[in-house]
């Protein structure tokens, strides 16, 4: 199976690197507020799909793009896929996006691709077995004090009601940590911490095919993963915050209080 995710990774980062050589011609739509769709993201994520469901037609899907479709009923297995990850990155040419594909399985995530085609970086990740930067072993990072760490983050682009209270845990972060980074795309954020390129990451409002991939590599790289209460509903709630160990376990408590805090 992670084969097969590897192979409809590739098969979407090879349409999204054709059309970056003349990003100029590509459509460019308007979901919402902040929120862009391209005729890219819509035939990386046809192609991706193509191979899934040729391999396993009886799975079912839930892209961003398309939303749920594909397989029988009450399928035990879901693979859920962002085609690309960062539309608006790619859209003005910074190179910082990537195709996200994770698989769940009764409810469990089992397997993990974050493929960026602008480096040829592939993050894989089965459960239980491992994550993997091009084929070589992956751990999250091994600072233990906040005032050393890195952490990465997303603004509240979509919905801009979270604006305050995100605001809030930025800046209590920003004081308690060696700097904040935030490039735009979520899948490829996490698959840094499970590198340890971040010690930790938090966002609001995010999309299960923004994270299921992500999430799973920081797993099985030795990190944790939670929602805001610390529990494992990120999936389901949009809430994300995770990190090497001794990181997380003080990130937590910052995002976890100023999210709680009434202004």
């Amino acid at each position: 199976m992670l084969t097969i995710a590897v192979k409809a990774a590739r098969r979407a980062g090879a349409v999204i690197s054709r059309a970056a050589r003349d990003i100029d011609a590509v459509t460019v739509t308007t979901k919402r507020h902040n929120d862009f769709v391209t005729e890219v993201d819509k035939a990386a994520e046809a192609a991706a799909i193509e191979v899934l469901t040729k391999a396993y037609p009886g799975h079912a899907i839930l892209a961003e793009e398309s939303g749920a479709s594909g397989g029988a009923a009450g399928s035990e297995y879901t693979w859920i896929i962002d085609p690309l990850d960062g539309t608006t990155n790619f859209i003005h040419g910074f190179p910082q996006y990537a195709v996200s594909i994770g698989l769940r399985h009764r409810g469990i995530l089992t397997q993990g691709v974050v493929f960026d085609p602008t480096r040829n970086e592939l993050f894989t990740a089965s459960r239980g077995r491992g994550a993997f930067l091009n084929e070589r072993r992956i751990r999250v990072a091994k600072r233990a004090h906040m005032r050393e760490a890195l952490i990465g983050t997303g603004f509240p682009f979509r919905e801009l009601g979270h604006l305050e209270r995100y605001v809030r845990m930025f800046k209590a972060v920003v004081c308690a940590t060696a700097g904040v980074r935030r490039a735009g795309a979520a899948a490829l954020d996490l698959a840094y911490v499970a590198c340890g390129r971040l010690d930790g990451f938090w966002e609001i409002g995010l999309s299960p095919w923004d994270m299921a991939a992500g999430c799973l590599l920081i797993l099985e790289a030795g990190g944790l993963v939670a929602d805001f209460d610390g529990e494992e509903g990120y999936l389901e709630k949009g809430h994300v915050v995770c990190g090497a160990p001794k990181i997380f376990g003080q990130l937590l408590p910052i995002i976890s209080a100023e999210y709680k805090r009434r202004a």
